[in-house]
């Protein structure tokens, strides 16, 4: 029998689920001992065992552009849950989920200075959330596996928008459940509006400022979109054979000749994209996770991690027919070792489309229209960045991402297999749901210093934006990465943060890694902030 927790109350924190978890995870179930034997058995002696085959799906549909929900206070703004069907292949209906539709949710558009009242119901069935990716709220409207809901309730959160404006993403974030139910489609893009500050950039949504939720999915022979899991996808993360924008694969885009502002979202469970343009085109990188630089970055690449977003800026006034593409990110595992795609593993993650490691991966195609640009004809020098300062750390404190609790082959395959799926975690300890791993003290600055001890990691910290300070042992420049919730780890990486919105032991904030089977399989842990 499911808890029940309908119409929760955002006025007090909520009551700790005390539910006896099942074994399955809604179709990513753990592995058990004989299975993980079994697997790494054959995949030692078989190099190439895991490699999927690509669907040969045709690509340039337009790209579908998500309608908007605009979410400020009152009633009326629902979010639903539900299971459904989708024809990502012309004639083949794959199974999804959707939140209000078919596959992913609606655009949601909060205003600073407001309270977003919204009602998130549970159509499914299986235990869900709603996350609040990147936004600044209180514990108990987070949206964390704490919060998780069963069929049939309602959650009701009353959320005090408090952030810069920005992009951010949503997405469930059920424990054991998370990677599985994403991939299915219960995702969505989050805009907030600041109308304290004019937006000197392009912003007709679905004219010159578009959202792009990027993600690799994969399809079996006849066209269904599968996700099945293997040793090698649960190590480096699921890797899929094919690139959906916005749920289509491949899609065209017609943009008007000028400037035109695109939102960028890695959704992929795992997959790290390198963007650029097949004519090597300059364009502006002009908000990051937290939102607005102090100036527009000239450049002509952008690497993005799991769950990391960008909004980038594309003169488009020559004309030009132009593709955006990404190289092919390798396997995560750092130094090419046993299970990287060049490794004994062998893996499908260089495997899209039967392209070669290095090879461009399609994201979108871009026409121009004939009709004028309403936006903007040039970009602006500065830009209205928030100015925070957190001063000097008053602590430091240390994590170390583990592929496996104890670092040895041995002890993963002796002890770990069987703890309802926990075989990774952070300074090495699993995710425990009763267990908080620190107390962060309200409003005090910290450093936290992140390091991995096998692969490479995008970080994320609940409940606040954080400076990035180092990485690999080099100082960087804020100002240039701008403020953000994700950062990829593949070396010492060290980053400034403060919380200024309190988390309780009921419902308390998350940092883990976001390769989403990684963070079902442990590589997580959960805070305080009093």
């Amino acid at each position: 029998m499911p808890c029940h927790r309908r119409h929760l109350s955002p006025s007090r924190p909520l009551e700790p689920k005390r539910c006896r978890r099942k074994s399955s995870h809604d179709g990513a179930l753990p592995m058990k001992r004989r299975q993980f034997l079994s697997l790494t058995t054959a995949a030692l002696a078989a190099p190439t065992l895991f490699v999927r085959r690509a669907n040969a799906a045709e690509p340039g549909a337009p790209l579908p552009v998500p309608e908007v929900m605009d979410v400020g206070p009152g009633s009326g703004n629902n979010l639903e849950a539900i299971r459904s069907t989708r024809e990502f292949v012309a004639g083949v209906r794959s199974d999804t989920l959707g939140y209000s539709q078919d596959y992913l949710g609606p655009l949601l558009r909060f205003r600073r200075g407001q309270t977003a009242n919204i009602d998130v119901t549970n159509r499914i069935d299986a235990p869900i959330t709603a996350h609040w990716h990147g936004m600044h709220v209180p514990g108990h409207l987070d949206g964390g596996p704490q919060l998780a809901f069963g069929p049939g309730e309602t959650w009701s959160p009353e959320l005090p928008i408090d952030h810069p404006a920005a992009t951010l993403f949503y997405h469930s974030h059920v424990h054991g459940r998370t990677a599985d139910q994403v991939y299915r489609g219960l995702a969505g893009l989050i805009v907030i509006d600041d109308p304290d500050i004019d937006d000197p950039l392009p912003r007709d949504y679905g004219v010159n400022d578009f959202p792009l939720i990027v993600q690799d999915r994969s399809f079996d022979g006849a066209g269904r979109m599968t996700y099945d899991i293997g040793m090698m996808d649960l190590m480096q993360g699921f890797h899929g054979t094919e690139i959906l924008v916005n749920g289509a694969i491949r899609p065209k885009l017609t943009v008007p000749a000028g400037l035109v502002r695109l939102r960028l979202v890695n959704g992929s469970n795992a997959r790290m994209y390198n963007f650029s343009f097949t004519d090597g085109r300059t364009f502006h990188q002009v908000a990051s996770d937290g939102g607005l630089p102090t100036a527009p970055i000239s450049m002509t690449g952008l690497r993005l991690a799991a769950a990391e977003r960008a909004e980038i800026v594309v003169d488009f006034s020559d004309r030009a027919a132009v593709r955006l593409v990404s190289t092919r990110g390798g396997s995560g595992m750092m130094g090419g070792g046993m299970m990287g795609n060049s490794g004994m593993m062998g893996g499908n993650g260089g495997m899209m489309g039967g392209g070669a490691e290095g090879s461009p991966l399609e994201i979108l195609s871009f026409e121009i229209a004939d009709a004028r640009n309403p936006g903007p004809a040039r970009l602006p020098e500065a830009l209205p960045a928030p100015v925070v300062d957190l001063g000097e750390p008053v602590r430091r404190r240390d994590f170390t991402l583990n592929m496996h609790a104890g670092n040895m082959m041995g002890s993963m395959l002796n002890n770990l297999i069987g703890r309802d799926g926990q075989i990774m975690g952070i300074n090495d300890e699993s995710y425990d749901m009763g267990r908080i791993d620190l107390q962060v003290p309200h409003g005090e600055t910290e450093l936290w210093r992140i390091n991995a001890d096998m692969a490479m990691h995008p970080f994320h910290v609940h409940g606040t934006s954080f400076q990035v300070v180092t990485q690999n042992g080099r100082s960087v420049d804020p100002a240039r990465i701008g403020w953000t919730d994700v950062v990829h780890v593949q070396g010492p990486t060290e980053i400034l943060l403060r919380f200024d919105k309190r988390a309780t032991a009921d419902a308390p904030f998350m940092y883990h890694c976001h390769i989403l089977e990684h963070e079902d399989a442990g590589m997580m842990g959960q805070f305080t902030v009093l």
